[in-house]
Formats: C-alpha cells, sequence, structure tokens
C-alpha cells in the first residue's frame, strides 16, 4: 500500500507554454496538498529535466509552439530508463485524447480544468506510478537475493565436494534408471571396473559361478542387499561389498548413500561416498 504522504510527496512536473496555466495547475496542486512541483514554459528541457531528477508524474500541456506535446512524449521514450512513460496530457481539444494515449500518454485533464476531476486523476496516477516503483524496487531486492543465495549454494556446495573428496575415495550420483550422473575421484584406477557396474549386472556380464561371487569378482549376494536397499528407496550407511580379482587378492569397499527427491517429492536417483577398506596388518 502507499501512504497518503508518499502520494502528496511525489514529484510532480508542470510542462505548459502559457504562464497563466502553470499558475493555475501550480496553484490547484499545492491547495492539495502536494508539496513537490516543478514546472517549465520550455518543452525542448523536459527530457534533460526527468533524467535529472526521475519526476512521478509530468503534467504535459498538448499544444505548445515549437514543439508539442506528442513530440516531447516521443523524445521522452528514448530516455525512459524502466519502460514507463508517467505522463498526463492536459487538452482542449477531444480528438487528441485518445491519439496521446496510443503514443504513451497514461491518462489526461480536459481543459478547463475541472477541480475534482484534477486532484482524481493525478491521485489515481500517482498512486500507480508508486506501486510500479515499489514493485520494480521488490524485484531487484528479489534478484539480488536470489543472486546471493545462489552464490551461497555454489559455495556450499564446492566445499561439500572437497569435503567428501577428502573423507572419500569416490563420490556418486545416479539418476532414477541406476544410470551414474556424476562420479569424483580414481573409481575407474581403483576397481578397475565400469562404474556403473556397482550395483547392477549388465548385459555381457557372465553367470555367477559357484562360491557365490559373479564372473566381475563381485559377491552377488551382498550386491543384491545393496540393489534391494536402492529399490526400497532407503538410505544406506557403511554398506560393505567384496569383490575377488582375477590374481586371487581380496578387495573390500564401503558405501553410503542416501536417496534424492526434488521439490514434488519425485524421487531422483541416489547420492553417496564410497573407500576402499585397506586391510590392518
Amino acid at each position: 500500500m502507499i501512504h497518503p504522504r508518499e502520494i502528496l510527496d511525489a514529484r510532480i512536473l508542470i510542462v505548459d507554454d502559457q504562464d497563466a496555466n502553470v499558475k493555475l495547475l501550480t496553484r490547484l496542486l499545492g491547495d492539495a496538498g502536494y508539496a513537490n512541483l516543478t514546472s517549465t514554459m520550455k518543452p525542448a528541457d523536459v527530457c534533460a529535466l526527468h533524467r535529472k531528477h526521475s519526476y512521478d508524474l509530468i503534467l504535459l500541456d498538448l499544444q505548445m509552439p515549437g514543439m508539442d506535446g506528442f513530440q516531447v512524449i516521443e523524445a521522452l521514450k528514448t530516455s525512459e530508463a524502466d519502460g514507463y512513460l508517467p505522463v498526463m496530457v492536459v487538452t482542449a481539444q477531444p480528438g487528441h485524447k485518445l491519439r496521446a494515449l496510443q503514443a504513451g500518454a497514461k491518462d489526461f485533464i480536459s481543459k478547463p480544468f475541472d477541480l475534482i476531476e484534477v486532484r482524481t486523476r493525478i491521485h489515481n496516477m500517482l498512486e500507480i506510478r508508486l506501486l510500479y516503483r515499489k514493485l520494480e524496487a521488490s524485484n531487484k531486492v528479489l534478484e539480488d537475493t536470489v543472486r546471493e543465495r545462489t552464490a551461497e549454494l555454489r559455495e556450499s556446495e564446492a566445499r561439500y565436494r572437497s569435503l567428501t573428496e577428502l573423507a572419500s575415495d569416490w563420490y556418486w550420483e545416479q539418476d532414477e534408471s541406476g544410470a551414474f550422473t556424476r562420479v569424483s575421484g580414481p573409481v575407474l584406477e581403483m576397481l578397475g571396473i565400469r562404474v556403473d557396474s556397482l550395483a547392477e549386472n549388465h548385459a555381457g556380464t557372465a553367470a555367477e559361478d559357484g562360491d557365490g561371487a559373479s564372473a566381475e569378482g563381485w559377491n552377488e549376494s551382498q550386491r543384491e542387499t545393496l540393489r534391494a536397499t536402492i529399490a526400497a528407496r532407503r538410505p544406506f550407511l557403511d554398506f560393505v561389498f567384496s569383490r575377488t580379482n582375477k590374481d586371487g587378492t581380496h578387495q573390500q569397499f564401503r558405501v553410503s548413500g542416501e536417496p534424492m527427491f526434488d521439490a514434488f517429492c519425485r524421487f531422483r536417483g541416489y547420492r553417496g561416498i564410497g573407500v576402499e577398506m585397506i586391510p590392518r596388518d
């Protein structure tokens, strides 16, 4: 909401080549309580004055010698930064009202002046103008806040990634279909396998051999447990699974993960960390 004092303190420019009209509008507005009134009888000066003072309302006479009100409106369009043209035209010609509105003016006042019409139209236009300015300011604050929060989130994510890389051998993310979308760390070198074989068998994988280990060397019962946990959308902490390499050596890995959901509570995959467990002597 706009406080009445804000409207009465709004910056108003009166533009008319007739001194009598300037004095009449100044007196009418002054008597109504408007305290920030400026005037000029030189239409060519309007753009420069508006750039300097950013008026909330420009009361513009249309019929002026040298540069009429329509030309002033066109000139203002090129210098108005926010796209809102705060122009109310003053005219005695009924046909000029529609033309002025089509040119970009926001409203009009008819001559000869009617006191109630002048006060009402000016009050209403200023209220709209000031609301527009407040909306712009709110949007700017919102944009700045979003920009700051985005920067903070990126910094936080960078710290998180750094910590997970320091605390684990690899960081991983999977989409809802189980495909890996992000892996950080020396997984290929450490495991010597495709990262997408971590929890799923794929085409080309040989059948399980007699001792419960798959042809890839993974303990299949452990992998089945991990698959069941993921299928149930449950988090898991320090889950241990192992493999036997072709040279007879054994490896053990500890993995932790949690499901990811979007703002609408739809499942979007998993993320987690893993480390190779080095046997102690």
